[in-house]
């Protein structure tokens, strides 16, 4: 059956001039000669318009005079009433764009690509769309990771990072996008780091990178009050990570590890404060920026108040501490990830509990307000004790506080431990839900009347981000039958279409055995993974 094409009303087009009075920064460029992108965060304006990697990519094209881009956003309200997607910008329909570029951050945002094709009147599948369709494309941390849930919805995906796919893509799409698609996927697929499922051969497509940050500063370029981090002007501070924990994505997605000098993000940070009082500073471990305490005392020079994405216990001391405080910063977030020494060591954490325990210490002493607690559970290897050493660890640091006449309020937030595609621990499944329930539960009565607060995912939505993450293209069809985010909807059409879930969810997979997403080449061999894997414990065999 092929999609109805929904109609433009009054009202949309009306929030969405709404929406746009309330920017500042939104950049309108002339259509003509230029080649329209429509920039697709499928999941909530509120949510996107605080990604930085959104803004970036948002900057990025329209910086080149060959390309215009425009936002669009997806959310439930717009599967139910039916709502044409518009852009931001100019509130146009998608059929008038040439290109059509997902950025696909979370798994659990595949469920809202099908509803937003078919509300766009978009057939689903690339083999049955051809050069009267816009082109549809897509990247992100999940395509760099594992395309193959997705990938018959797009033309391309893009494997790696936008700064260097983008020059690359752009003449190619000049040139072809008006000419037979056919001949235009088969010149992109000669294109480093582009995946074009149609014209896919045997070799792995290679995961690319930009060498000099420098080259390429990366902060917010549209402001807006509609947003979760509406007072904020973002910096990005560094990109990948040098620890290489076994179950993070952030090492092989986007390693090696690389930093913005202090001169480019205080050049940054001088046109941010025009904006905004606050800056957040944005990276997967902030503080181990080189020159982290020479940076935070030039951003304090200058007035700014500070936010802080996150930071790494062992590059903690406590002048950065302070700082913080200094910059207004009143809360504070660490990983310390498992409670018992022995877990951090099986997922390569790094951190021991004396070192957990001093950052705790340092926190109060700098009266941070607020402690958030990171911590998964059903992680490899893990027993009950390691969740009674979870509660210890919270409690010999509620304690530190307490001996300090601190004011800091601990909360934890509890992750059921979600294996991912091209880490150390992709070959391993994630807990029972049983079990996790079980474990979520016992850390709750160990810590009940304590004072402390816990938050926790849902080990339901996680076996289905565990799926999506380990998937391949037997779940596409389920994608796109489910039109929104809804677990009955998901377990419905999982079993119309008999797929195993068990086998991408709660299965081991024999090291040896091809996985669904070897047609990516992130830089780290299965061989290195599998022998990393294998020194922890006999795992070749399922």
């Amino acid at each position: 059956m092929s999609p109805e094409k929904h109609s433009i009303t009054w009202d949309e087009m009306e929030k969405g001039r709404r929406r746009l009075e309330k920017e500042t920064g939104t950049i309108i460029k002339d259509w003509g000669g230029k080649l329209p992108f429509a920039f697709i965060y499928p999941n909530t304006y509120f949510i996107g318009m605080s990604n930085l990697g959104l803004q970036a990519v948002y900057g990025l094209l329209n910086e080149r005079e060959e390309a215009v881009c425009e936002r669009v956003f997806w959310d439930k309200e717009n599967s139910e009433n039916g709502a044409l997607p518009l852009s931001v910008e100019s509130q146009r329909p998608l059929t008038d764009f040439a290109v059509l570029a997902f950025s696909l951050n979370y798994e659990i945002d595949y469920f809202n690509i099908a509803p937003l094709l078919k509300a766009s009147g978009l057939p689903l599948y690339s083999e049955e769309r051809d050069e009267t369709y816009p082109l549809v494309i897509a990247g992100g941390p999940c395509i760099t990771a594992n395309p193959m849930p997705v990938a018959p919805f797009f033309d391309c995906l893009c494997i790696g990072e936008a700064e260097v796919l983008l020059p690359a893509m752009l003449p190619v799409l000049a040139e072809g996008i008006s000419g037979n698609r056919n001949d235009l996927l088969q010149a992109l697929s000669g294109i480093p780091g582009i995946y074009v499922p149609r014209y896919h051969h045997e070799s792995p497509v290679s995961r690319q990178w930009v060498k000099k940050l420098d080259e390429f500063p990366t902060h917010s370029i549209v402001l807006t009050q509609d947003t979760e981090l509406k007072d904020l002007y973002l910096i990005e501070t560094e990109r990948g990570c040098a620890h290489n924990c076994r179950f993070c994505l952030v090492s092989s997605a986007f390693s090696p590890m690389r930093f913005h000098s202090v001169d480019s993000l205080v050049k940054q940070a001088e046109t941010g404060l025009k904006y905004r009082k606050r800056l957040g500073l944005v990276g997967p471990a902030v503080t181990d920026h080189p020159q982290i305490e020479e940076l935070l005392e030039e951003l304090l020079k200058m007035g700014a108040q500070l936010s802080i994405s996150s930071l790494r216990i062992t590059s903690l001391n406590l002048k950065i501490l302070e700082q913080m405080v200094r910059g207004g910063l009143r809360s504070v977030a660490l990983a310390p990830e498992a409670g018992s020494e022995g877990l951090r060591q099986v997922i390569k954490k790094g951190i021991n509990e004396a070192q957990a325990l001093e950052a705790i210490r340092m926190a109060a002493e700098a009266r941070m307000q607020q402690l958030k607690l990171y911590f998964m559970v059903g992680l490899p290897q893990e027993s009950d004790e390691d969740i009674r050493a979870i509660a210890d660890l919270t409690l010999a640091g509620k304690s530190l506080i307490e001996k300090k006449r601190g004011q800091t309020r601990i909360t934890l937030n509890i992750s059921p431990f979600v294996p991912k595609a091209g880490t150390v621990f992709q070959w391993l499944p994630m807990a029972p839900l049983d079990i996790l329930q079980k474990r979520i539960s016992l850390l709750k009565s160990l810590l009940a009347h304590q004072g402390i607060q816990i938050k926790n995912e849902s080990p339901q939505w996680s076996e289905v981000q565990t799926v999506l993450s380990r998937g391949d293209q037997s779940l596409t069809p389920i994608l796109a039958e489910v039109e929104q985010e809804s677990l009955p909807a998901w377990r419905q059409a999982v079993e119309q279409h008999q797929v195993d879930i068990d086998y991408f969810a709660h299965r081991r997979w024999d090291t040896r055995q091809r996985l669904p997403w070897s047609i990516i080449d992130s830089g780290h061999t299965p061989e290195k993974l599998a022998d990393e894997l294998n020194g922890i414990c006999d795992l070749s065999q399922p």
